[in-house]
């Protein structure tokens, strides 16, 4: 059983879970805090039964802290959904540009899930971790011709998106004569309401094959003898909330799909992405991932039904709605500047190299004192990176208590495309990250040193001076 606190609706607690059993956990994506965030006895943040303040003392920070049981309980949620509510075969694959490293990849893997790259980078990631090559799927609208090879040597199967990689797979396969599992990728002209620079399945996108393009791309692949077309992908954005745009891909996915069969394309699988959205703060309202999983499900069923289709193998992409919530970021309050009648600055020791998504989106968090859980929120204050830029502001408006030098803060929500954003501008190193799970931390990515920000570079000898003592 998860505290609780009396003066839960006036301070940091009232962004902790709602949970009642941790037999019945809540959809994490709906949650602030990962599922097992509690406050203990000395007013202090726990996850994963380790309280923060000792973690940032082992640590350091800034610090990315993932809890497995939240991660876990997200794979479950979306795998058991699939289970319960579709009818025909399904799997849930990660979208790992939300956080791909070698313990993340482990542990979804575990779950039994698949997996969605897009680099050669998140390719081998992904196979070092020990998932099997057939479970991954490789996307990308511009793959370079190595990382096709890549794909092909080992046998993933690969997401086409436009003639280039058709034309570039057929030819390689035919030349390795070796065949190739490939499904496309099309752009079904759907709007959705989230960031313009998330948004990718209306027509005005670098994504996919234009709907205008069908007949010609079937008429290619059919008379290619190692393209083995096995399936259809469409994806409309992410950080979504609402369930009829997704509801309206099933429909033009099973035109598709019958089209596909009239030209005597193997095609099995349809793929409807990810794009579940996560509650990054109190307003937020984001669908269950058994909510989404249903309507999904449902609508695919239906759409085939009309069209008179045996139901394909259902694929789904989530990322954000897997690992958002699973993790958080500590840091280290330092300075702090007032303007009167104007604001309040409190520094922290990380910013834009940490998590771009403020400045780069407008994305916005919340965050609490850990050290503090209860001390009252009488401060509204701008929370601010320690960048050399203005804009570096990971929060504008943060309720807080009065916050003081050497006091733990901690950004909610910061699983997806904070890690895998993150830069050294600045040269600054990127954080460490640690899984915590039952009291037990581990360490997944080491902190970077000032040595390994210069490890890379190289001086020319001309450019050696020779210093005299």
């Amino acid at each position: 059983m998860l505290s609780t606190h009396p003066s839960l609706q006036n301070t940091g607690y009232r962004y902790l879970p709602k949970i009642t059993s941790l037999e019945l956990p809540p959809s994490p994506n709906q949650e602030l805090m990962p599922l097992t965030a509690k406050v203990n006895s000395e007013d202090k943040l726990e996850i994963g039964g380790c309280e923060l303040g000792l973690l940032v003392e082992q640590f350091g920070s800034p610090l990315y802290i993932l809890d497995e049981f939240t991660l876990r309980t997200a794979c479950r949620q979306y795998r058991d959904s699939f289970a319960t509510y579709y009818s025909g075969e399904s799997l849930v694959i990660y979208a790992s540009k939300a956080w791909s490293c070698l313990a993340v990849c482990s542990i979804i893997d575990s779950e039994g899930l698949g997996f969605d790259v897009v680099s050669g980078g998140e390719l081998y990631t992904t196979l070092q971790a020990g998932v099997s090559s057939d479970k991954i799927y490789f996307h990308g609208n511009n793959k370079s011709a190595a990382e096709l090879k890549y794909a092909l040597d080992v046998g993933c199967t690969i997401m086409v998106d436009n003639w280039l990689e058709l034309k570039t797979l057929a030819a390689m396969s035919a030349e390795a004569e070796k065949a190739v599992k490939i499904m496309l990728r099309l752009t079904p002209g759907i709007e959705c309401h989230t960031h313009e620079y998330i948004r990718t399945g209306h027509l005005d996108s670098k994504f996919g094959f234009d709907p205008q393009q069908i007949d010609a791309v079937f008429t290619f692949i059919a008379k290619q003898t190692k393209l083995n077309c096995i399936g259809l992908h469409a994806h409309i954005g992410s950080q979504i909330f609402e369930r009829q745009p997704h509801q309206d891909l099933a429909g033009v996915l099973a035109e598709w799909y019958k089209k596909a069969r009239e030209y005597k394309l193997p095609v099995e699988t349809l793929n409807v992405g990810g794009g579940l959205g996560i509650r990054y703060t109190e307003s937020d309202d984001p669908p269950s991932i058994s909510e989404w999983v249903k309507a999904v499900s449902k609508a695919i069923e239906s759409a085939c039904t009309r069209q008179q289709l045996p139901l394909p193998k259902l694929i789904a992409e989530p990322g954000r709605s897997l690992i958002g919530s699973a993790c958080v970021t500590a840091y280290t309050v330092g300075s702090s500047k007032e303007i009167p009648e104007v604001r309040t600055y409190v520094a922290v020791d990380g910013g834009m190299s940490d998590n771009p998504r403020p400045i780069t989106y407008q994305s916005v968090y919340r965050s609490v004192i850990a050290n503090r859980m209860s001390a009252p929120l009488t401060e509204n204050v701008t929370v601010a990176g320690k960048h050399c830029e203005s804009g570096d502001v990971l929060i504008k408006d943060a309720s807080l208590p009065v916050a003081q030098t050497g006091d733990i803060l901690v950004v909610m929500g910061t699983g997806a495309y904070n890690y895998s954003m993150a830069s050294n501008y600045n040269r600054i190193g990127r954080p460490a990250a640690i899984i915590v799970n039952q009291g037990e931390t581990n360490l997944i990515i080491e902190r970077e040193t000032y040595q390994n920000l210069v490890e890379r570079d190289r001086l020319p000898e001309r450019l050696v001076r020779e210093t005299s003592l």
